[in-house]
């Protein structure tokens, strides 16, 4: 049997401002801490592990245990950005150094004439917006006229909406990979995502959204671990996140609830190496909609299933649970937030109690799970291997 490990990563379940969150308009995000202002987060499970002991929320509760089962702490962001992409490359030891592109104005005439004339379709919107607002205020439109939805966000996105009936879901995948390929240079923008909705009016967005990431500049923990024979299984977005690179086998999920069936079948299954998941319904059904209730929801019901993966583990097998930024679901804004994220590690031969403090860099997650496989350097990170077992 191989050596695994887990990586599961609560999308934008952030745990505090970070220093520099006022620069980002975040100053005072707590996304945990929000989500609590719902009155109905419980986390018995998590809260074992040691979630509510790391600093930013361990002041919620008068019932938190000394110390975490096995290690908890947060981590600082060195990466210039608050968005899925750079978070995620983060964790995989990939610093951001600069910012990717965003276009609070749209993006420009030129790019926006050409990008038409390639899909012989008229474009809408073509301005920051709410993923559900732009569907209610343009969808009518796009029905009427078949001209493409084309928005963007805070974030480096460029996103395409389109009735399934109007635009079949592979041609949207085609229109939006006809843009990943003409976005380049200063227009180089993390992902392109393609958001087909269904439907009356004011329409419902399907889950068959799909993202097309830039490609990774340099080598991830992903890239180490298959050149070194490893396995290395994405469930969910990780695979449009990291443009398929470094990754030998992937299933995508419709919803958190899909993310941790596929997670636990792989859990059931022998395989030697590292198995990374993203569940996305925290940012992009409760975050981005400032929804606190259906945030807490959600965390719920990851904790309520998490002894079902415990169960699952292999004596010397390791699960890290952490985030990739914030999305505060009670600030005025429905933008990401820059935020610390946290870091929950159990395997049952770890050292127990350990304080894991506030590590200065997401990168450390990677550089500790290459180390666990017995590779040393290759990302950037600080491995913190040693303090856990």
């Amino acid at each position: 049997m191989g050596k695994r490990a887990f990586l599961i990563v609560l999308d934008s379940v952030g745990v505090g401002a970070m220093p520099d969150a006022a620069d980002f308009g975040d100053e005072g995000s707590n996304t945990v801490k929000a989500a609590a202002t719902s009155g109905i987060l419980d986390m018995p499970n998590m809260k074992k592990l040691g979630f509510f002991n790391i600093k930013g929320v361990d002041d919620m509760y008068d019932d938190i245990p000394s110390a975490p089962l096995n290690a908890a702490g947060r981590c600082l962001e060195r990466s210039k950005g608050k968005d899925t992409t750079t978070g995620h490359w983060e964790i995989a030891g990939l610093i951001s150094t600069q910012p990717m592109p965003t276009f609070p104005d749209g993006f420009p005439k030129e790019f926006m004439d050409a990008y038409s004339n390639r899909v012989g379709r008229k474009l809408l919107c073509n301005k920051p917006y709410s993923g559900t607002d732009v569907i209610r205020d343009y969808g009518r439109e796009h029905v009427e006229t078949g001209a493409l939805i084309c928005y963007t966000s805070a974030d480096s996105v460029f996103q395409i909406a389109a009735h399934e009936d109007v635009v079949p879901v592979e041609q949207l995948y085609d229109y939006c990979r006809i843009a990943r390929e003409m976005l380049t240079g200063d227009l180089a923008v993390g992902r392109v995502i393609a958001r087909p909705f269904e439907g009356e009016w004011p329409y419902k967005r399907t889950s068959r959204r799909h993202d097309f990431s830039v490609e990774p500049p340099k080598d991830t923990m992903l890239d180490v671990l298959k050149a070194k024979g490893f396995d290395v299984l994405s469930v969910g977005k990780i695979i449009d996140i990291f443009a398929e690179k470094g990754i030998t086998e992937y299933v995508r999920s419709e919803n958190n609830a899909d993310g941790i069936e596929k997670t636990i079948e792989y859990m059931k299954k022998d395989f030697n190496g590292l198995c990374f998941t993203n569940l996305v319904d925290f940012d992009m059904l409760y975050g981005h909609r400032n929804d606190p209730e259906g945030y807490a929801k959600a965390l719920n019901y990851f904790d309520q299933n998490l002894p079902r993966m415990l169960e699952l583990m292999r004596d010397d097998d390791i699960l890290m649970i952490t985030a990739d930024h914030g999305c505060d679901p009670v600030t005025p804004s429905t933008d990401h937030s820059r935020e610390y994220i946290p870091i929950v590690v159990y395997g049952r031969g770890l050292k127990k109690g350990v304080d894991l403090g506030t590590r200065t860099g997401f990168s450390d997650i990677g550089a500790t799970v290459l180390d666990y496989f017995g590779i040393k350097g290759g990302i950037d990170g600080e491995s913190f291997l040693g303090e856990i077992m």
